[in-house]
């Protein structure tokens, strides 16, 4: 664990601004990104203070790409997208983590990258971020024998 990473700690202000925890998985905690321009955008975080994928053994790479797998599979099922882009960055926050987003064809840049904080901001009000978050709770503990 990381003093000053914002995945390590348990209440970082930072990280809660940005997200909110979902569910964990086998060796990750997925998170709903608070800002929704591509509907259904998460954050999987790898539940130790790895910093790049090649720091994992091959078995553990496996293990945390089936958490990868399952997640977009749940937001498949539940947003629909036409396709799901993943990036892994980690220059500012070296801590192993993939950004899960969502695309729709003629929607918020398709066929291009997306973009960390597009403008104009799309936030869901509570009631509905909460709503979403236990959609995607209760699709991933339906998906949690099957996958």
């Amino acid at each position: 664990m990381e003093e000053k990473c914002m995945y390590c700690q348990a209440e970082d202000e930072r990280r809660l601004e940005l997200m909110t925890k979902v569910a964990k998985l086998q060796v990750s905690t997925l998170h709903f990104y608070r800002e929704q321009s591509y509907p259904g955008r998460c954050v999987l975080v790898h539940g130790e203070h790895v910093q790049k994928l090649t720091d994992l053994t091959p078995e553990a790479y496996a293990v945390f790409f089936a958490d990868v797998a399952r997640a977009a599979q749940a937001l498949t099922e539940l947003y629909h997208p036409d396709k799901i882009n993943y990036l892994v960055l980690g220059d500012l926050c070296p801590h192993l983590h993939i950004h899960l987003v969502p695309k729709y064809e003629g929607r918020t840049d398709w066929g291009g990258i997306f973009q960390m904080m597009p403008e104009p901001r799309r936030y869901l009000e509570e009631a509905q971020e909460q709503v979403e978050i236990q959609r995607i709770r209760e699709k991933l503990e339906e998906m949690a024998n099957g996958f």
